[in-house]
């Protein structure tokens, strides 16, 4: 019985309406989603997204530096 369940579920159906065929973008194009800018900007957008994330993982280090000197142990 659980055979023949799985059996039945295995089989792929292949259903899929001309609007999803048509392609998986926006007719507006790419990254037009975002609430930001990707393109053509003045600055990259690698650019302030490495300082987010540099300060943000950066700060717990400063503060065990901060904590350190302050006891003495630097």
């Amino acid at each position: 019985m659980l055979a023949r369940a799985f059996q039945r579920s295995s089989v792929r159906q292949f259903s899929a309406s001309a609007k999803q065929l048509s392609g998986p973008h926006f007719p507006e194009g790419v990254y037009n989603n975002l609430p930001f800018k990707v393109k053509n900007r003045r600055i990259p957008y690698a650019v302030p997204h490495l300082i987010f994330w540099i300060a943000g993982c950066g700060i717990p280090f400063f503060a065990v530096y901060v904590q350190q000197k302050r006891a003495g142990n630097l």
